[in-house]
């Protein structure tokens, strides 16, 4: 049975520690005492737990597109025909390139909240430390 600490498991969520800490304490999310006396989460608890969060955090829109990071707009680099959006979303960097036109109907700019839709034909799973990767189509 894989479980984490409560930083491990903050870092899996992109949220702090205390926020992990308080979820544990209110009853939302499961934790035991280790041998030492940490408080740790089950791995099957934590990804249940991830999902009523992603179910509970829907905008409303509907797609069938399911990637969904919700973020803050950190730049925008403008030609005359592209432009390159970059969204922070939790811990993670969002690259878009689109047309200027569709920037500017969108009002793109540092600061604006947006959120990024990943559709891919290609995705990549690695789990760190093992040489093994599987990809699908």
């Amino acid at each position: 049975m894989t479980t984490f600490r409560i930083s491990e498991a903050a870092a899996l969520l992109g949220v702090s520690s205390d926020t992990i800490r308080r979820r544990v304490n209110a009853g939302r999310l499961g934790a035991e005492r280790d041998e030492h006396g940490h408080r740790q989460v089950n791995g099957a608890d934590l990804a249940a737990f991830a999902r009523s969060q992603i179910e509970e955090s829907g905008d409303g829109s509907r797609s069938s597109a399911r990637n969904r990071f919700r973020g803050i707009v950190t730049e925008v680099i403008r030609d005359a025909v592209m432009a390159q959006v970059e969204i922070a979303a939790g811990p993670f960097r969002v690259v878009s390139l689109m047309s200027r036109q569709a920037a500017d109907e969108l009002g793109l700019e540092a600061g604006v909240v947006a959120v990024a839709v990943i559709r891919s034909t290609n995705v990549v799973v690695e789990i760190p430390g093992h040489e093994h990767v599987a990809s699908y189509l």
